[in-house]
């Protein structure tokens, strides 16, 4: 625990001091070249099989991407070839998130990750997400901000920017959790002040959540649930889970997928809960290396 707070603490040191300090050339050649470090750097992180070693990869990596996304117009460089790290641009080009996972021994993980600003100037702006999961007695009905995060990896951003009261995004993401169960999670983004704000009470028409923030599903480790969104219906679709047997609901560990699907649909800035969708075409798996980080 001492290692986890210390890099998490350095981790904000060195995302704080980067704001609006831009250094080096606008050079595609260097951002290459800290890209190739990123991928070593991040390749130990997943799977080195010493604890403490994939918490020092991480905070190598922390160093290596501030001091890449320091060059000038850094934001227009994908880092695509880095995969252990989660880079999701938003479709209006404001933002991207960066986001990534270190595994315990024990089968939890910590996450880490930053929100980039598109700068016209090209010069850097950073939002430090600081994961603080465990500290959340009731994460599903919490408002948090980029320093007390309710971490996770996202896979993928939809924005709402019209007839809402302002606008957000909605992210999905990826949350390991123990060696039993995994998460995923539906979670509301916005701006505000200089921060960036996760949470939001627009989920509406679903008795098992009233009144949620962000919607969070565990299941299964063993288990692969599918959770996207469908632009043609404008609604964001998942497995319905389910216990194996009446007798063990509320048992998480043990849920899975029972082959039907429910979804929030997009209405006037809000997410209406939609049961018993009938898809036209079966869901395709493309959010799967969000089931096992080994797969990455």
């Amino acid at each position: 625990m001492k290692q986890v707070v210390l890099i998490c603490g350095v981790f904000f040191f060195f995302f704080t001091k980067a704001v609006g300090q831009p250094s080096g050339n606008n050079n595609q050649q260097q951002l290459m070249t800290f890209q190739d470090s990123l991928k070593q750097i991040s390749h130990k992180m997943v799977n080195d099989s010493i604890e403490p070693e994939r918490y020092n990869a991480s905070y190598k990596l922390i160093k290596t991407l501030v001091n890449a996304l320091k060059t000038p117009y850094s934001f227009n460089f994908p880092f695509d070839s880095v995969k252990a790290i989660s880079i999701q641009l938003s479709p209006d080009k404001r933002f991207r998130i960066f986001s990534w996972h270190v595994m315990n021994n024990d089968g939890s993980y910590r996450y880490y990750g930053t929100i980039q600003t598109n700068k016209p100037d090209g010069k850097l702006e950073l939002l430090p997400l600081i994961d603080y999961t465990s500290v959340f007695k009731n994460p599903s009905d919490s408002i948090t901000t980029n320093d007390k995060w309710f971490g996770a990896q996202y896979y993928k951003i939809i924005p709402v920017l019209n007839n809402a009261p302002f606008p957000y995004y909605v992210l999905l993401g990826w949350k390991g959790n123990t060696v039993k169960s995994t998460k995923k999670i539906i979670e509301i983004l916005y701006f505000k002040d200089g921060k960036a704000y996760f949470g939001m009470p627009v989920f509406d028409g679903d008795q098992d959540n009233p009144g949620k923030k962000r919607i969070i599903f565990e299941y299964d480790r063993r288990a692969s649930m599918f959770l996207n969104y469908e632009p043609q219906i404008n609604t964001i679709v998942y497995d319905h889970l389910a216990p194996p047997d009446p007798k063990l609901k509320g048992k998480f560990e043990l849920y899975g997928p029972d082959f039907s699907y429910d979804g929030f649909k997009l209405v006037n800035g809000r997410l209406k809960f939609v049961s018993d969708l009938e898809l036209k075409n079966n869901p395709t798996d493309q959010d799967d290396n969000f089931n096992d980080p080994k797969k990455l």
